[in-house]
């Protein structure tokens, strides 16, 4: 779809360029909501796509060259910035062997190199973590030597010389272990699950190395796991993932508060064990199944054995809560499952394997502050066919994921070994991910994140000149008004491309000199709205290249947007604040989904992402119709597919919405054309009963009308959203 193009003060219509309106010189009445002649339409910038390829279409695979490294197992693959991914150790799946090796990939120019590296290195290991620690070094533990002995050292690369050390560590050092999680937290290596010993049991506990004095701690009980994912959030430690002493992939998610003990954050007197806390989702996981894949990337076939051993619980509070099933909720069963957190969420990659095809698979994600998932993208929009991938990285904003892989064997050069040779390149913003920079304010793990901070943060101007948004001069020290159509979108009022029309019910005029000028009918104008010229300039390009100008906004300090009143203020409120959270002044998802729109019209990025992401997080039943329509107008495709397809799951009551009746007529052909061609509406009574009860309802009164001689086989065609 096209952007809309920009209206000026006069209704015409142009493609590119500032428009400046022409208004004729009058007095201005001070005071008066009325708007006087020398109020005028707010001209709009040209949209601008700096968004990269159309949404609709897959990440593109790159090919990489250079010291391609074999399809490694149980290597460690880390992301270390400046656009660099480090891969150590693990073992070639085809002859066994074990690494010690240390490769490179550059980002910028997808090539594969193998880097020198000198000091104390390390013997080969696989199964091993590597976390990045300060920006310029990798911290290696564990693993699993060519000799089947498990390891619990501690190596240490300085990613600036290659070097490598292997620091005197204090304390009681823990079990050696391979294929455990480790993360780093304020300057604490923590160390979880994993599996050890000559019969391979299955650990249970956590402990962490404190990297300023080299000293383990206290081995204590958390979780029994191996294989899995573990990360910071919110000053909690989340697990989820892997597998339990019962070999099967855990669907349940773990996280042990580190703020609420003093053995485990370092700092005040010593908190006691507030004990273990479960719970449990009411939906149920599809059947289970215990088979593993073939070459699971991250994992070896092995026989384990469990054995617990009785520790003390780790102190501070340890939840736990297990998702059974539902339509969102993705099956660790099957496929190749890769976690990482970004934005306060858990993404959940479901890649392609033997026993999923790509058509099932999807990008989901869990909401850490609310524990609710979400299917963000079905499988063929990100993975084509043809293609494995065993390793998965993310950048340290939350916003870019890489998968690597290689074509599978059907499709690869039968003389050629299957290399880590493929990169899929995932932009996170094109599907509602803010990145970790532009989380929600009004989240619960960014008020915990805000509650732990130690240095008193400083309050920005706009914050402090928020309490004073759309008050008078007299009471808010305001110098800028701004009106806006009194009336929500009217679908009759847009051209038929799309493109925003003039605010409903202007009229022109002429003064003496002869030149035209904008009136609007008060009956369709808004109250004025009061706001602070240096926040609009500070805030919104737009504003500061029109008022730097010096035209008429800058000679009247009033100016008039032809968007609905609430949206406008909702607007401007952000302008303040930096938020769209909900508030007094953005009311519901109408007013976002406007906003939205504004942000397209206005180039403002920042804007327009944190709109998609709130839309896709929240869509429901009464503005699901809304988010389709402004998605659409707007060309952001992956968020109006979401929204049609939410449409069509709830169709008998999407389409009794008052956002639904707001489309016009061409909007609801359009989109009423989404529903498969083979759908059948199921109607009445039957809308309470399970599907395969109505259909075996309808296939018994088509039975009946066929034997009375009716037409029911004629009258079932149709549509069918159930």
């Amino acid at each position: 779809m096209a952007a809309p193009t920009t209206p000026t003060a006069f209704g015409s219509r142009l493609t590119a360029g500032p428009v400046f309106p022409q208004v004729a010189e009058s007095s201005r009445t001070s005071g008066s909501n009325t708007p006087t002649q020398t109020t005028y339409l707010m001209p709009t910038s040209p949209a601008k796509n700096r968004r990269g390829p159309p949404e609709g279409q897959k990440p593109k695979i790159w090919k990489t060259t250079g010291q391609k490294p074999a399809c490694l197992v149980n290597a460690s693959v880390t992301y270390c910035g400046d656009n660099k991914i480090y891969a150590f150790g693990g073992f070639d799946q085809f002859t066994d062997e074990v690494y010690n090796h240390v490769l490179r990939l550059d980002l910028n120019n997808l090539n594969w190199q193998l880097v020198d590296n000198y000091g104390d290195i390390p013997g080969v290991r696989m199964g091993h973590s590597a976390s990045l620690y300060q920006g310029d070094k990798l911290l290696v533990y564990g693993g699993e030597n060519e000799h089947r002995e498990y390891l619990s050292d501690v190596v240490i690369l300085d990613l600036n010389t290659h070097t490598w050390t292997q620091p005197d560590t204090q304390g009681p050092i823990p079990k050696g272990r391979a294929r455990h999680a480790a993360v780093v937290y304020e300057d604490k290596l923590f160390v979880i699950g994993g599996l050890t010993g000559e019969t391979n049991y299955i650990l249970d506990d956590i402990c962490y190395l404190d990297l300023k004095t080299m000293t383990w701690s206290k081995t204590w009980s958390f979780v029994q796991r191996f294989d899995h994912s573990a990360w910071i959030w919110g000053g909690r430690l989340w697990v989820l993932g892997g597998l339990g002493h019962e070999m099967e992939r855990s669907s349940e998610i773990w996280w042990l508060d580190l703020k609420g003990s003093a053995s485990l954050s370092g700092s005040g007197r010593r908190l006691p064990s507030m004990g273990r806390a479960t719970s449990s989702t009411h939906d149920r996981f599809a059947p289970r199944s215990d088979r593993l894949d073939a070459y699971p990337a991250n994992s070896g076939s092995l026989h384990i054995r469990s054995s617990r051993r009785e520790k003390p619980n780790a102190p501070g509070a340890i939840s736990s809560l297990k998702f059974v099933s539902g339509p969102n909720v993705p099956q660790q069963s099957t496929g190749t499952h890769f976690h990482v957190c970004s934005s306060g969420a858990l993404l959940d990659f479901v890649t392609p394997t033997t026993t999923i095809r790509p058509s099932e698979c999807n990008l989901s994600s869990l909401e850490l502050d609310s524990l609710r998932w979400q299917r963000i993208v079905e499988g063929p929009e990100i993975f084509a066919p043809g293609y494995k991938w065993h390793y998965c990285c993310i950048n340290e904003d939350g916003t870019q994921a890489w998968l690597m892989g290689s074509p599978t064997e059907d499709t690869a050069n039968a003389n050629q070994e299957l290399q880590l040779s493929e990169v899929l390149s995932i932009d996170l913003k094109r599907y509602g991910l803010l990145g970790n920079d532009l989380v929600s304010p009004n989240s619960e793990q960014t008020r915990i994140l805000a509650a732990e901070q130690t240095a008193t943060s400083t309050v920005g101007l706009g914050a402090d000149l928020a309490s004073m948004f759309d008050q008078s001069p007299e009471g808010g020290m305001t110098d800028f008004t701004i009106t806006a159509n009194a009336d929500d979108y009217d679908d009759d009022d847009m051209s038929a491309d799309g493109d925003l029309g003039q605010a409903p019910a202007a009229r022109y005029s002429t003064n003496t000199s002869g030149s035209q000028m904008f009136v609007s009918d008060s009956s369709s104008t808004s109250p004025l709205i009061h706001v602070h010229k240096i926040i609009l300039h500070a805030r919104w390009p737009h504003f500061r290249r029109l008022y730097s100008s010096k035209m008429i906004e800058y000679q009247t300090s009033r100016m008039h947007i032809p968007e609905p009143y609430s949206v406008v203020r909702a607007f401007l409120y952000y302008l303040y604040t930096d938020s769209i959270a909900p508030s007094q002044y953005c009311r519901d998802l109408t007013d976002v989904a406007g906003m939205l729109v504004m942000a397209n019209l206005y180039d403002m990025p920042k804007l327009r992402l944190l709109c998609v992401n709130r839309l896709s997080r929240e869509i429901d039943i009464d503005h699901a119709a809304v988010i389709w329509d402004r998605a659409g107008r707007t060309d952001e495709e992956w968020l109006r597919q979401r929204a049609a397809r939410f449409c069509m799951m709830n169709w008998g009551r999407v389409v009794r919405t008052e956002g639904f009746k707001t489309l016009s007529h061409a909007r609801l052909i359009e989109l009423c054309h989404v529903v498969d061609m083979e759908g059948k509406v199921i109607g009445g009574d039957e809308l309470d009963e399970p599907v395969h009860q109505a259909s075996n309802a309808r296939r018994r009164r088509s039975e009946v009308e066929s034997e009375d001689g009716g037409e029911g086989d004629d009258d079932a065609e149709g549509m069918d959203i159930a």
